[in-house]
């Protein structure tokens, strides 16, 4: 039979709230009394219940997090320093792949209303009526969803137009961009301006393709890239899957890589052994502020409603 804390109780001779308040950590118990309760807790070999005590304070030290797939590089490295960071605060991660399922987002705003789940941290392609996120504790990734949502995200604009002018010193003047156009308002939106905005400062073609396209679509996107535009010298890549379909294709066209097209990604370093000249996020830190601000959140504190976050230029070894 499961042991109860009435057996606690009557074991070591105290009442079930003192037992309650060692439980609890109340530093109101004498020193003496809490580790007598704590000997018999051992001995019995009792095990509190924690999802008990967490309905009782409203919460459930429980948070979500919703990204549109887990096999992206950012995505998934996103997901492990949030899990470890939330463990580390004796919170427990709820996580939840919605690309191709809207009512996955509705239903945890949902849970976070019934106090199922304290609050979230949201990279979703979807839109969603500000009027039903109000009072819920949500943490944004790049996207724009609303006034009242904080927003973490990097330097977008700075970091590409960076990236962008390196390629221009290398030598490249055929510089052609292609993205994953973003669904919502978000701050990836700021990598094209910035491609924008650079071939007219220099007065070079513009060779771009920023469409909506799923993640899984990077291959055709590429494809149709190709069989739009012929000559190009360099390509800057809006992400990570994105580059590494570039690259396959630059392959396949025996395209030699950097020597006949240069090749510069918004995130991810490595193709097996060979290293991409890459935009690096810090995802670590990204990852500790969005679990900081949403459980300032959770507890009513005020916090930042932006947080924009620096990059790291890496040059590898497709560029020159």
């Amino acid at each position: 039979m499961k042991t109860t804390i009435k057996d606690i109780a009557k074991a070591s001779g105290y009442g079930v709230g003192t037992v309650s308040r060692v439980l609890s950590n109340d530093k109101s118990v004498s020193d003496k009394t809490r580790q007598k309760i704590l000997d018999v807790i051992k001995e019995l070999d009792y095990i509190p219940n924690v999802n008990g005590a967490r309905l009782k304070q409203k919460h459930s030290q429980v948070i979500a997090v919703l990204v549109p797939v887990i096999y992206h590089p950012f995505f998934a490295e996103f997901v492990e320093e949030l899990e470890k960071v939330s463990m580390d605060n004796n919170y427990s991660l709820l996580l939840v792949t919605s690309q191709n399922n809207i009512d996955k987002e509705k239903e945890i705003i949902n849970m976070i209303k019934s106090h199922r789940v304290d609050g979230a941290i949201f990279v979703t392609h979807y839109s969603h009526d500000e009027n039903k996120l109000k009072g819920c504790p949500l943490v944004s990734i790049d996207r724009h969803l609303g006034n009242d949502i904080p927003l973490i995200t990097s330097d977008n604009y700075d970091a590409t137009m960076n990236a962008l002018e390196k390629l221009f010193a290398s030598g490249a003047r055929k510089i052609a961009f292609i993205g994953s156009k973003p669904c919502v308002d978000s701050e990836v939106n700021l990598r094209y301006q910035a491609y924008v905005d650079f071939v007219k400062k220099h007065g070079l073609p513009t060779l771009d393709l920023f469409e909506v396209v799923g993640h899984g679509g990077e291959s055709e996107m590429v494809a149709q890239f190709f069989e739009k535009y012929k000559d190009f010298d360099a390509i800057f890549a809006s992400g990570y899957s994105l580059s590494v379909a570039i690259y396959k294709e630059l392959l396949n066209r025996k395209r030699a890589i950097p020597n006949d097209v240069q090749l510069v990604s918004y995130d991810g370093l490595f193709f097996g052994t060979e290293m991409l000249t890459a935009i690096q996020q810090p995802i670590k830190e990204m990852a500790i502020a969005s679990f900081l601000t949403l459980t300032k959140l959770i507890k009513g504190e005020e916090v930042n409603k932006k947080q924009i976050f620096n990059t790291t230029f890496i040059k590898g070894e497709t560029t020159l």
